[in-house]
Order: C-alpha cells, then structure tokens, then sequence
C-alpha cells in the first residue's frame, strides 16, 4: 500500500534539507521510503566528504541503501539503554500528515520506524505537499501476527473500521514483513482523534504495532516545487 505524491524532485529536496540537520558525530535513524531514501542518500554524500555519523536502519531497505551509500550502521540495542549514546536524530518519511501526528507503514515498515523514531532525541519527517491534510483519513497499517488476524478485523469493525488484509503485489499470497508478520490496512475515513483510536488499536491483542505516529515529530520537511518549508508542529 506504499502511496504516490509528489514529484521526486519534491522528495529529494525535503530529504536533502533534513539531511542538512545531522551533525558530525550524530547517530541517525534512517527511515523507510522514496523520501527517506532521498535522505540516505544525502548523508552518504555528507559520509563522503568526511562527516561521521553512524546509522540506525528501520528496514531492510534503508539498510541495503545505507551500505550501498557507505554509511556505518549500528544496531538499535547498541545505541539505547543506561550509558548507551543514544539515537540524536531520526529521519523518516510518511503517508499523511497532520500537524504533528502521522500515518506511516505504507512500505510494512512501521514497528521498527516508530522504535527508531521514537528513541531519537529529535525526529525529522521529510514529505511532498501531497502528503499534508487537515485530518488523517488513509487507512491505518496494522501489524499483526497470523493467528490474530480474525481478532484484530473484528476489534477494528467494533472500533468503527474496516480491516483489509495486504495482498502483495507480485506474488501470492500476504505481503509478510521484515517481523515475519501480516500487515492489516485499516479503513476508519476521518481520523479527528488520532489519540484515541491508537490507544484503542496498541491495547487489541495480537497487535505488534499500528501506524498511527501521535505527537512524535518535532519537524516537518516539505519539499515543494521551488524549495521547502519547514514546520515545527
């Protein structure tokens, strides 16, 4: 369910703002998708005229990237916890956003993302304007674990949703993700309470994670057709 927008021109103009904000010595979350990609990037190019930085990938993609870009990557459990130094800025992109909250998981990567994204001192989305609204209304990525697929469906209905099972593109059967799970797109129109419906999805058994990223992001890089603007929720 990865989504279109703007043009890559657009992307790579957000990706490259944001890379901007890393600073020598930064431990760096690297997110998912052709925006983020943009990013990753830009840093590899930072790498290369004698930036350090280390990096945290929320995906095999941003890996595969990342070390196609020569940038040193860290795991998660290396950076977090007591003494440890910590993750100092996330970069990430998104399906939708609406002033500081987000929808995210249009490439299944989200459980890792809002980890990484959430662990960091500062996170950084990078959009296109076509990603910008009022009020979220994209159906809602749900990770889910197989057996708990019926369940989850049915707390989403109850919820006021609609649960449709992520098929992939260019095989059959579900898309599976890096975790090994189902993705769930949850349908619910109008979100006005982010807030509440990711209570209500985080406390459903047999949910891993949800997409809905409330309150995390402290700017907002937006590419457009002659610059970006940057907006801090």
């Amino acid at each position: 369910m990865k989504t279109s927008g703007g043009s890559d021109a657009m992307k790579r103009r957000a990706g490259e703002s944001a890379a901007e904000t890393v600073e020598d010595g930064d431990v760096v979350g690297l997110g998912t998708g052709s925006t983020a990609a943009h990013a990753i990037r830009a840093l590899g190019e930072r790498v290369d005229a004698g930036v350090e930085i280390r990096g945290v990938a929320t995906s095999f993609a941003s890996r595969e990237l990342a070390i196609e870009e020569r940038i040193p990557l860290v795991d998660l459990d290396e950076v977090t916890g007591p003494d440890a130094a910590g993750i100092d800025v996330a970069i990430d992109g998104a399906d939708q956003v609406a002033g500081g909250d987000l929808i995210k998981g249009g490439g299944g990567a989200h459980a890792r993302e809002k980890l990484v994204d959430s662990a960091a001192d500062r996170f950084v989305v990078v959009a296109d304007p076509s990603k910008e609204t009022g009020v979220l209304d994209r159906p809602v990525p749900v990770e889910v674990l197989a057996s708990a697929r019926g369940v989850v469906a049915d707390a989403v209905r109850a919820a006021g949703g609609e649960a449709t099972l992520r098929r992939a593109e260019r095989k059959d059967g579900p898309v599976v993700t890096d975790n090994g799970n189902l993705l769930l797109d949850c349908a619910f129109g109008p979100i006005p309470e982010p807030a509440a419906l990711a209570t209500t999805l985080a406390g459903t058994p047999g949910v891993l994670e949800h997409g809905l990223f409330v309150g995390l992001a402290d700017e907002v890089h937006v590419g457009t057709a002659d610059g970006v603007r940057v907006l801090e929720p």
